[in-house]
């Protein structure tokens, strides 16, 4: 990694990837939320757009915002925060000069387009690796980039399917309901920042630059955690079974007289404080150990929520608090955005949009400190980029290439 300043560096994007520029050649949503994250980081991220168009998600919605004849789609404001616009005709020999100068200048490069379309435009690995040989390039598809079916689109909810996630999400097992977030190109996003930084890491004592590639497929797969495990091992094929964790009771969603609270009872030892302190029979054969509980699940929930029943959600929760039994409610996203908490840890950031004005955004969800003996210092920036409209940044970064040498 460069530690130089690059142009468009400043104080208030400092960062531990401070000295990096990324090139951003993704669009839609899992490369563009790996390219964010590492503007999060401090690097210096450059959002390369189809000239006249832009990226897709500028056209996605409604909500749409802003004056009518210059409307913003919220979507694109959610994954293009800290980040520079450069608008090129990919197949124009002038404007691939202009990115190979930028590429000679990079330390990463991100792309998600189909299997094969790289080597199309002339910027296969090896390409880019002989423009820069220092290059991390990160490659993300949908299904992978090899194998029987690497060809294949990838879109989220397509592979929340096929992954499996679906089926283990919803109300019961003919109830198959995909997440309420892309979370396929989201987690995506996140092993590619993830790999990202581990290929900085190793250029540091290598010198060269390495590909990274992850999938939707693999990024969904690699989060089955225990549900994969009791294919793998116990031979079980899970089922969605709605609010209700498939291996620990109670542990979900509970009724109570006037709404809901979630509940997670862990161990033994919760569950005999809540048995004391809401009058269930701890005695019942059925309910003698988790084990029983998950086997005995409907009973389960219907002692519990007998116990609840006469409770508010507002008196439920400050009892469960007293007896120190884990917690809480479903809120809504307005609330959870007006949550003092949410507030607290940088969930919500103001930044200054170019013709929207003073925004709140969601926040990065890392914050770094400092430490000098019992007192700490953060040191994440605290003054965030706009999401930039289309070209924004074009002029300045040209005059700026023509400026410079490669690094």
């Amino acid at each position: 990694m460069n530690r130089e300043k690059l142009a468009g560096d400043d104080a208030e994007s400092a960062g531990p990837l401070t000295g990096t520029l990324v090139v951003d050649l993704s669009r839609a949503l899992a490369g563009p939320h790996a390219g964010m994250m590492l503007g999060d980081l401090g690097a210096r991220v450059v959002k390369i757009e189809a000239v006249g168009s832009g990226d897709e998600t500028r056209r996605w919605g409604p909500p749409f915002v802003g004056p009518d004849d210059d409307r913003q789609s919220s979507y694109f404001l959610s994954c293009n925060r800290n980040k520079e616009s450069l608008a090129l005709d990919l197949k124009s020999a002038a404007d691939i000069r202009i990115l190979t100068a930028l590429l000679e200048r990079a330390d990463v490069v991100i792309e998600n387009f189909r299997t094969g379309v790289m080597d199309r435009l002339g910027l296969s690995m090896n390409r880019l690796h002989e423009i820069n040989p220092r290059l991390v390039i990160l490659s993300i598809t949908g299904f992978g980039h090899d194998g029987p079916e690497a060809g294949r689109a990838g879109y989220d909810q397509i592979v929340q399917g096929e992954a499996g996630l679906m089926s283990i999400t919803g109300s019961g097992p003919d109830d198959p309901q995909r997440m309420g977030v892309p979370i396929a190109d989201l987690l995506s996003g996140m092993y590619g920042a993830y790999g990202v930084v581990a290929a900085l890491l190793e250029r540091s004592a290598t010198g060269i630059g390495t590909v990274v590639r992850t999938s939707l497929l693999s990024s969904v797969v690699g989060v089955h955690a225990f549900q994969g495990t009791r294919v793998t091992v116990a031979g079980e094929t899970p089922q969605a079974q709605g609010n209700h964790h498939p291996s620990i009771a109670p542990y979900g969603l509970f009724g109570c007289a006037d709404g809901s609270v979630q509940i997670s009872v862990g161990n033994e030892s919760l569950w005999q404080r809540l048995c004391d302190r809401f009058d269930i029979d701890g005695a019942d054969p059925l309910l003698a150990d988790n084990a029983h509980r998950v086997r005995h699940r409907r009973h389960t929930i219907e002692a519990v929520e007998r116990a609840f029943a006469d409770f508010t959600a507002a008196e439920l929760l400050a009892a469960l608090s007293e007896a120190g039994i884990p917690a809480g409610i479903v809120r809504s996203l307005d609330e959870v955005y007006r949550w003092d908490q949410v507030i607290s840890q940088g969930l919500v950031i103001e930044v200054d949009h170019p013709t929207l004005g003073p925004i709140e955004l969601p926040g990065p969800p890392i914050r770094f400190f400092a430490t000098d003996g019992d007192v700490e210092r953060e040191t994440t920036k605290r003054r965030h980029r706009p999401p930039p409209l289309l070209d924004e940044h074009g002029p300045s970064l040209r005059e700026w290439l023509e400026e410079v040498a490669p690094r």
